[in-house]
């Protein structure tokens, strides 16, 4: 019963983090799950009630929970990537124009019911797992002859102490493999646990040996499934890209994906980048962000010699800070794996050459800049060790993911910005990657309000069209003297020159829509361990698709 309950509780977490992926919003997705699952445990519960031989239910039990187990990720994805190839399957049997698009409301519907099967398999799955308690307390009576005043006591036990170390094993052996993999693994304990207990007692199951061939039968499918299934979900996911993917990797953070297209108006072919299925740049135009990133912070400086990045795991904001007269530049990111695919040196990982060799080409190797020291580790925790240590920064620069994920929260909460606010020198500027004002207004918004809570005394906003993107913003901070447009307008020449930005461009940046603030007082503060943020974003992009369906 423990290992079974160990098994049931991995497979809960493989479907709540496999519908994080594709449905994008992870927290509600993985509670939704965890609900779902529970509530049908509780029904299967009830259904076992319906089985008159123990033996033989539980038998046949532990062969459907390891082959839906095993199975149903790769056909969640094998549906969801049907569901994106049937419209262009049918514009070419009907030979239909390169650029007619088949999106209407069966499609979409297919789309949408797609996307939503882990939860589908999360109730299956739930019910067959509900029923073990109430089939293996029988059973144990069956086996005493005798009503056992424990029973009940003995098996929840049993259940929870072995859910707890299916826990343990989720977090540090699971989560490390390809989620096929980890799959396959934890079926293979359900396969042996069904063969361990149609060797204790096949005298009392029926059909017992066309459930040991169906035991074997699913070995061969493990087998199969550890060498091949990874394989398959890297060709699954890959339909659901645009582009011809050229690397798919998942590393223990993030799932990073780099696609590859050819372009009439460009020499060399184009290649983005995806990280959890969300694009981070454009080789196209990722200058454009790049430049706004980086520049309006430097000119609002009055020093370069040390600049802090935290995030920009691409390098690419690196390459551009290092094109001022920079001594040291420290850079902060969480993932080691994508470090390396973008040529730092130092890391064990490895990735294919080629591939390596054109990234380093587009960030100019800057990771392995002899100015350039970069740390792998936890921002949240690294900006208080470098408090510790009382450094001091000219510039910052905050190259984050947008705030999608819980855990991305806390790295935008007024407690993160008034540590950071502690490492910049009073003459330095902020600067922080501040999503989309059209299409995450709150968002955008509160992002600002909460540097402004976290102590600085100017802070203001600006915004570029980003091809790739669409409309995008920053936030910029100073902790005292002048606002950051104020330091900016009185330069008459960009020390460092680049062929997209000029001093009435940048300063245009600083424009918005009438009355779009009209609603700032409404717009909360984003508190650590609030997630008022996350909120803000997940809904605003939420309203977004629904807009873009209607």
């Amino acid at each position: 019963m423990a290992i079974l309950a160990g098994c049931g509780l991995i497979y809960e977490y493989l479907l709540s983090h496999y519908a994080g992926r594709i449905l994008g919003s992870v927290e509600s997705a993985i509670y939704a799950m965890i609900g779902t699952m529970i509530v049908a445990m509780g029904i299967g519960a009830f259904l076992a009630r319906w089985f008159k031989d123990p033996f033989t239910a539980f038998a046949w039990l532990e062969s459907l929970i390891a082959l839906l187990g095993m199975s149903s990720i790769l056909i969640i994805a094998c549906i969801i990537a049907l569901s994106y190839t049937l419209p262009h399957t049918f514009a070419s049997l009907y030979n239909l124009p390169a650029d007619a698009v088949l999106d209407g409301a069966i499609f979409d519907q297919f789309q949408t019911f797609a996307r939503f099967l882990p939860y589908v398999f999360g109730l299956l799955l739930g019910i067959l797992i509900g029923m073990e308690i109430p089939l293996i307390a029988r059973i144990r009576q069956q086996v005493y002859g005798r009503f056992l005043e424990n029973n009940a006591g003995t098996i929840y036990g049993a259940d929870y102490i072995g859910a707890g170390i299916g826990a343990a094993i989720w977090v540090t052996v699971m989560l490390t493999l390809p989620i096929m993999q980890a799959a396959a693994w934890t079926a293979l304990f359900n396969i042996i646990a069904g063969l361990i207990f149609l060797w204790r007692y096949h005298q009392h199951v029926k059909w017992a040996k066309l459930l040991l061939l169906c035991h074997l039968l699913l070995i061969g499918l493990f087998a199969v499934f550890l060498l091949y299934a990874s394989a398959w979900m890297k060709d699954l996911s890959n339909v659901l890209y645009k582009d011809k993917v050229i690397y798919s990797d998942s590393t223990k953070y993030q799932h990073v994906v780099i696609t590859e297209r050819l372009s009439r108006t460009q020499t060399a072919p184009i290649n983005d980048l995806f990280l959890n299925g969300r694009l981070q740049f454009s080789s196209a135009d990722e200058q454009i962000y790049h430049t706004m990133l980086v520049y309006p912070a430097m000119l609002a400086s009055n020093r370069h010699d040390n600049v802090l990045i935290i995030g920009g795991g691409d390098g690419l904001a690196l390459r551009d800070v290092l094109k001022w007269p920079v001594k040291h530049a420290t850079l902060v990111d969480l993932d080691g794996q994508l470090l390396s695919l973008f040529g730092l040196s130092n890391q064990p990982y490895q990735a294919p050459q080629p591939l390596k060799e054109k990234l380093t080409a587009l960030n100019h190797n800057a990771l392995n800049d002899p100015r350039a020291n970069v740390i792998v580790a936890d921002a949240f925790l690294e900006v208080e060790r470098m408090l510790d240590r009382g450094l001091l920064f000219d510039t910052i620069i905050i190259d984050l993911p947008d705030p999608n994920h819980p855990d991305l929260n806390k790295l935008y909460s007024d407690y993160f910005y008034n540590h950071v606010k502690q490492l910049l020198a009073p003459d330095g500027a902020l600067v922080i990657q501040s999503t989309s004002p059209y299409h995450a207004k709150k968002a955008f918004i509160s992002i600002a309000k909460t540097v402004k809570q976290a102590g600085f005394a100017h802070v203001e906003q600006y915004q570029q069209n980003i091809p790739s993107f669409g409309q995008w913003g920053w936030t910029i901070a100073t902790r005292s003297g002048q606002p950051a447009s104020e330091r900016i307008a009185q330069i008459a020449q960009f020390p460092v020159a680049t062929n997209w930005l000029n001093q009435k461009y940048l300063q245009a940046a600083f424009a918005f829509p009438n009355n779009f603030f009209s609603n700032n007082k409404d717009i909360e503060v984003n508190r650590l361990g609030t997630g008022i943020l996350y909120d803000y974003y997940r809904q605003a992009w939420q309203t977004e698709s629904e807009l873009y369906k209607n």
